[in-house]
């Protein structure tokens, strides 16, 4: 079973000041995906509190880590920065896939710096801030996220063949 780690990454939300949208948004997918959700959290938009969150839940060995919010252009959103600080590999095909389809939707989403990488056996996907946005990516990340955890847990000795 694959297990999710939610990270809403939000001053305001981190503060009380403003309900978190997003990080319920991505707890909904993974239960109708039939994941088993390891870990929910609010962190401020600093650096070193998300850093701090996403090496925690990869040492709880939880399977995929999603982030929401801080992937735009404002000074505070460094989601990415603290996402790109802590992975091992870089895993591009999942941000750029996102954006891709996005661009269907909105020209703004040439505005996303969203990132992936691996930490461990930890898939880290940075997702956009608002519901709407976090569920049409999930929608597009959905199909390569189990064959991303068998690949990770060592479950595949063969990707080439048909």
């Amino acid at each position: 079973m694959i297990t999710v780690g939610i990270i809403t990454v939000s001053d305001r939300s981190s503060q009380g000041k403003r309900e978190d949208l997003s990080g319920p948004e991505i707890e909904k997918w993974a239960e109708k995906n039939g994941y088993k959700i390891g870990g929910t959290s609010i962190v401020p938009d600093e650096i070193d509190d998300i850093k701090s969150k996403i090496i925690e839940y990869a040492d709880m060995l939880i399977d995929l880590i999603l982030t929401t919010g801080g992937t735009g252009f404002a000074a505070r959103d460094v989601t990415p920065e603290a996402t790109l600080a802590i992975i091992e590999k870089q895993a591009p095909g999942f941000a750029e896939a996102m954006r891709q389809k996005s661009l269907e939707i909105t020209p703004n989403a040439m505005l996303s710096r969203a990132v992936a990488g691996i930490r461990g056996k930890s898939l880290i996907i940075n997702l956009p801030g608002s519901p709407k946005a976090v569920r049409e990516n999930l929608t597009v990340i959905e199909k390569a996220v189990p064959h991303a955890m068998d690949l990770l847990k060592g479950q595949v000795s063969d990707c080439g063949t048909k």
